[in-house]
Formats: structure tokens, sequence, C-alpha cells
């Protein structure tokens, strides 16, 4: 009996006898059949390995509470340049709350010259500030920008305070300066000759100087109105009490 024929009756052997009755005993019915339950033996395998449970994973919860912000940094005011007052870190003073508003003439080398209004309590700072600053390069030597200021005071930028308050020609210089009460020479006077002129401080004298160097000299009084500084207020006072 060759080996497939073993096989076969191994097989035949083994089924129930309902099955060999009905199927009866041949290779290719057995044959037929076996394919037929491997078959149905996929397919169950099949559905029960797809349906069994599988693990899921929940998604992350967030949370309802408010995000923390970082405490606020504290800040701390700019240094206080010397040449613009507008950054000037003393803040209007609103101590005298609900006080009487004050009126200040802010004049000189400011920005918005002019009447500006400012609250009671305010200093001389807070009235530069609200003439928009000083202009670049303006002395500020003598003016207290800590002062508090008065209701009807008038604040000159940019001149020493004698000469603001008391306007007047200049004193004879000695040596070999002009005569008692002339015109101050813009070619030949020192820097203090010039800085006794009303609005024209050391700064302003030395500007005035280097500018004759850089030129040769002044050929009319008009050619003051080159140097920086010198706006047409300021040159409209130092037009008579200057020469060539």
């Amino acid at each position: 009996m060759t080996r497939r024929a073993r096989l076969a009756a191994a097989v035949r052997d083994r089924l129930p006898p309902w099955v060999r009755t009905r199927c009866g005993v041949e290779p290719r019915t057995l044959a037929a059949l076996a394919l037929a339950l491997a078959v149905a033996l996929g397919f169950a395998v099949h559905h029960f390995w797809s349906g069994r449970p599988q693990t899921v994973q929940a998604p992350p919860v967030e949370s309802a509470s408010r995000p923390r912000t970082a405490p606020h940094a504290p800040s701390f005011p700019a240094p206080f340049p010397a040449s613009d007052p507008a950054s000037d870190p003393v803040p209007a003073s609103t101590a005298a709350s609900g006080g009487k508003p004050l009126l200040v003439d802010v004049a000189g080398e400011v920005r918005r010259p002019g009447v500006h209004r400012l609250p009671a309590g305010a200093r001389v700072a807070d009235a530069l500030r609200a003439a928009g600053g000083v202009r670049p390069g303006t002395d500020l030597h003598g003016l207290n920008r800590a002062r508090p200021v008065a209701d009807g005071e008038q604040i000159v930028v940019g001149e020493p305070p004698a000469a603001a308050a008391v306007p007047g020609p200049p004193a004879a210089p000695a040596g070999g300066g002009p005569a008692a009460g002339g015109p101050v020479s813009l070619n030949s006077a020192t820097v203090d000759q010039l800085d006794s002129l009303p609005g024209i401080g050391p700064v302003m004298a030395q500007r005035i100087i280097d500018y004759r160097t850089r030129h040769g000299g002044f050929s009319s009084v008009d050619e003051l109105r080159e140097v920086s500084g010198i706006g047409e207020r300021r040159f409209a006072d130092l037009k008579p009490l200057v020469g060539p």
C-alpha cells in the first residue's frame, strides 16, 4: 500500500460514522471535505481575531484652570539724559489732587515754546516735558529741573539766569576789548566776552569761536544765524549788541 493510500485510510478511520456513510470513502471526497473544513476554520479564526477586545488610549485631559502668568517684572526709569529733559525720570507731580492747574510760560531753546497748563505741584522738569523737551546741545547749567513751578511763572531755557532776568548790554571787557556799551566783535571776542552776552553761555560761546575758526571769521553779523543753536529770536536779541 502506498503512502497516499495509508494517509487516506488513516483520515477515513478518524471520521465520524455519519461522515463516512454520507461521503463515502473516495479520496477526492475526503480531500474536498478537508479543504472545506480548513477554509471554515480559517474564517473562524479571522473572525474571532478581528473581534478581540483592544486597549483604547484615552485622550489627554486638558487642565481647566487658568494658566499662570509670569510675575510682572519691575520697570526702572531710563537714565536721565543731560541734553533732553523730555525723558526726565521725575514724574509729573499729582500730590495736590484736585488743585488749581498752573499756567507756565516756557521760552527759549525748547521744541514747543509757549504757555502750557500743568497740574498743581508740577516741577520745572514737567514744564520742559510739556514744551516737547529742550533742543539738542542746549546748555542747562544753572536750571534746577527739580524746583516746583508757580502759577504765571516764565521759564527761560538756554540762557543764564542773570541774563534772562535782566537783559542788557554786555559789560566792557578788560584788555583790548570794545569800549563800554559798544558792540562785541565776533572776530576778536574771547569766550568770556561772548559769554557775557544775553542768551550766550560757555557752550554757545565756544560754538561761535569754532565757527569763526572754520570760516576765517565773520564777514557780517547775519552769519551768526549759521551757528548751531542760534535761532531767530536769539539772533534778534544779539544783533544790536555784536559786530563783525
